[in-house]
């Protein structure tokens, strides 16, 4: 169960079963979607977070945030 739960974490980090694949090492995709199976996408619901200096910043992307823009510079 715990290659379930990395896997899990890895594709929801990173949207990519390709990049999933190369995590485990795996030359099936298939395989890749079995351990992914965890992942549903049934909601379109997203959390907003605005960072107010880069620290804040940097710790909103480390904690699995994507950086999405900039405004005023």
């Amino acid at each position: 169960m715990r290659w379930h739960w990395r896997t899990t974490m890895e594709y929801n980090r990173t949207r990519d079963i390709l990049d999933v694949m190369q995590f485990l090492g795996l030359r099936n995709i298939k395989t890749a979607l079995m351990y992914t199976q965890l992942i549903s996408f049934a909601t379109d619901e997203y959390t907003c977070r605005v960072a107010k200096d880069v620290e804040e910043a940097k710790a909103l992307i480390e904690s699995g945030f994507d950086y999405v823009t900039e405004i005023g510079g």
